[in-house]
This record gives C-alpha cells, sequence and structure tokens, in this order.
C-alpha cells in the first residue's frame, strides 16, 4: 500500500525531547509536532459530522477490502496452485500482486479497522505490531508496482517481439525475486521510523498514534527519501508502463498484418487487444488512485502549513486514502474474477476438490479456463488445433 502513515501527518521531533518509555511516564514534548504550527492554532479534526462520515467510509472500503481482496485474491492462488497449465510467467506475476494484497487484506485490515474507526486514531497494540503493519503496507504498495510494472514489459516482450524467445524459468524467478526484494529493502526506514507515540488529547485524554517519527534536524533526509520513493515506485513505473503500452497499442491497432488474415488470427488479435484495454484500464485505475495521495504527502511534507491549519485536512486525507487503498479492490475485479474466472471455482475450493482431472481429453471446465486464460498466456506452444478449439 504505499508508505501509508497511519495518522494523517509524519511528525518532526525536537531531539532534545523525552520518549516516553510507558504508558505512565509523562507526554512527550512534542516540539514542531505539526511543522512549527502553535498547538493553539491547531484544529480539532477528530470532531464534527465530516469526521463522522470519513470514519465510516473508510470503516466500509477496509472490510470490503477484507472481503474482496482476502476472498478473491485466495481464490486466485488456489487456482493456480491447482491448475498447473496456469502457471505461465504473466500469471505468476499476477500471483504476486495477488499475495500482497492478500496479505495487506487479512493481516493489515482488521488493525486498522479498530484504528481508524473503533479507537478513532488511537493504536493499542504496541510498538512493533505499529511499526510491522506500516512495514506490510509499504512494501505491498511497492510489490504491487513492481508486478504491474513486470508484467506491462512482459505483454511488450511478447507482442512487440513475438520471435524472440521467452524468458526462461531462472530469468523469471529472478525476476520475481526482484518484485519482492526491492520494496522489503527500501521499506525499512519506513518501519524503522515508525513508532506508537501518546500525544494529549483534549483536558484528560490521550491517544497513541501510530506514525512516522522523524527529528526535526532528519527533515532533509525524510524528504529525500520519498522524493526517491516517489520516483522509483510511481513516477518511474508510470511512465514505463505508459510507453510499454502506447508501443503495444501501436502495434495492436495502427499497425497492418502482411498476408492473408485468417480467422484464428483474427480472433487472436481481438483476444490480444481485450488484455491490452484491461491492462490500460489497471494503469488508468492506479494512476487515477494513487496520484491524489502521493500529491498530497508532497503537498503536506514540504508545504506542510497549507495542511495543518484546515479544519477538515484530516477528513480530505481519510477520503484520498480510502480512494488510494481500493484500488486492490479494483486489481483484484479485473485480474482475479475477470481474467481467471475464480467464481467457478469457489465450490471446489470451499469442498476442497483437490484431486487430479487431466486426463487425455479436456473437460468442459479446462476448456473454459484455457479460454479466459488465453489473453494472459497466448506464448504458451500450443498447437494450431488446440489453439483453434481454445477459442471456440
Amino acid at each position: 500500500m504505499s508508505d501509508l502513515i497511519l495518522n494523517h501527518a509524519v511528525s518532526f521531533m525536537d531531539p532534545q525531547s523525552q520518549l516516553a518509555t510507558d504508558d505512565h511516564e509523562p507526554f512527550i514534548d512534542l516540539y514542531d509536532m505539526d511543522y512549527g504550527v502553535p498547538a493553539e492554532e491547531l484544529p480539532d479534526t477528530t470532531q464534527g459530522l465530516a469526521y463522522f462520515v470519513a470514519t465510516i467510509v473508510i470503516g466500509v472500503v477496509l472490510v470490503c477490502i477484507m472481503l474482496v481482496c482476502g476472498i478473491g485474491n485466495f481464490l486466485f492462488i488456489a487456482t493456480l496452485a491447482r491448475y498447473k497449465k496456469l502457471r505461465n510467467l504473466t500469471n505468476l506475476l499476477i500471483a504476486n500482486l495477488a499475495i500482497s494484497d492478500f496479505i495487506v487484506a487479512v493481516v493489515c485490515c482488521p488493525f486498522l479497522v479498530d484504528y481508524y474507526v473503533v479507537k478513532q486514531l488511537s493504536w493499542d497494540h504496541g510498538k512493533v505490531l505499529c511499526a510491522c503493519i506500516n512495514y506490510l503496507r509499504t512494501v505491498s504498495l511497492y510489490v504491487s508496482t513492481n508486478a504491474l510494472l513486470a508484467i506491462a514489459v512482459d505483454r511488450y516482450m511478447a507482442i512487440v517481439y513475438p520471435l524472440r524467445p521467452r524468458m526462461k524459468h531462472q530469468t523469471a524467478y529472478c525476476l520475481i525475486t526482484g518484485v519482492w526484494i526491492v520494496p522489503v529493502l527500501i521499506s525499512i526506514p519506513s518501519a524503522y521510523f515508525t513508532s506508537a507515540t501518546k500525544v494529549p488529547h483534549g483536558a484528560n485524554h490521550s491517544k497513541t498514534f501510530c506514525a512516522q517519527i522523524w527529528t526535526v534536524d532528519q527533515q532533509l533526509y525524510y524528504r529525500s527519501y520519498y522524493l526517491f520513493i516517489f520516483a522509483v515506485e510511481f513516477l518511474g513505473p508510470v511512465l514505463a508502463m505508459t510507453l510499454c503500452y502506447v508501443r503495444i497499442s501501436r502495434e495492436l491497432w495502427f499497425k497492418s498484418v502482411p498476408g492473408f488474415q485468417t480467422e484464428q488470427i483474427r480472433k487472436r488479435f481481438r483476444c490480444r487487444r481485450k488484455t491490452v484495454m484491461v491492462l490500460v484500464g489497471i494503469l488508468t485505475a492506479y494512476i487515477l488512485c494513487w496520484a491524489p495521495y502521493y500529491g498530497y504527502t508532497i503537498l503536506r511534507d514540504f508545504h506542510p502549513t497549507l495542511i495543518s491549519r484546515e479544519k477538515n485536512s484530516l477528513v480530505a486525507f481519510y477520503i484520498i486514502e480510502c480512494i488510494a487503498m481500493s484500488n486492490s479492490m479494483i486489481n483484484t475485479f479485473c485480474f482475479v474474477s475477470v481474467k481467471n474466472n475464480t467464481v467457478k471455482y469457489l465450490r471446489r475450493v470451499a469442498l476442497l476438490r483437490w484431486r487430479s482431472t487431466y486426463t487425455s481429453k479436456k473437460t468442459t471446465d479446462e476448456i473454459e479456463v484455457g479460454t479466459l486464460s488465453m489473453p494472459m498466456t497466448m506464448e504458451i506452444d500450443y498447437s494450431l488445433d488446440e489453439v483453434t478449439h481454445l477459442l471456440k
């Protein structure tokens, strides 16, 4: 999920202040807690109808993520585990996307519902879980971004250079390893600086914010780190994916194919065009969902006073974060439900029907699986008769 800080601002703290070591010690002296805005000028952003509505909305979004991404991605992973012929490179890359979203839906979202909705921005699960949940969400987004980029490059190579040999298994495994290793490494600073920090809230109350805590003299390092993340895990991949799909679109829609086009060739082009349209839609959804979040974060971290004094700044952040987090549901619908027909396998998974059904003659269900996955697996070496049969 991005560098999603669990409260609505990264906190910058005076390095000379004393951190509370347990709940019985005094609150920390939050110098420059909201970027130098005096405490008496900070509005109470957790009151009012707008905040209440935003809380309900994010609760609904989180529950939907748990249901859609949890169940949908589980079915997709189970389908790949069951049907070996679906385990091509593209579907394996989609599986990495599914695994990362599944982890967030099952592990992170229950804690986020408690933090955002039940406790209303108060973390009661300790510093270790605070850092772990933030770390998992961060890794998840970057894995999803890298997987989408790898899928775009894979489609580019398969369609623009169809005569080149496909990627070998060893190379594919190295690529998949890189999809995970890079996010695991570059997300370490966000976990290291994340802490559960108790702050006063009202006259006799307190809240424990789960957030990244950077000292004032580390602001330059944080901003440099965030700009690096923005370039490597959003701007760069978006530009690369856009270039890939522009070239693919030119190849499929605007390039004339020499010779006589048989019905099989025309069907193959239609399948590929449908697949590319789905992938372009996924890229568009990714940009529309995450660009507002990155834009808000840059504004918050480089021009903080424009946000800190706004009464509804937290409500705005809730709305932006809901839009960003909903991207995982869009990926699940597009990749899992639409392209792999996982609804038909709900009964099989529920009944644990894992016995082999591969025989010399394909069953009707297998033909349906092959048909639905053909746009993603067009480069598998089928005979002409098999391809014709699958496309009927």
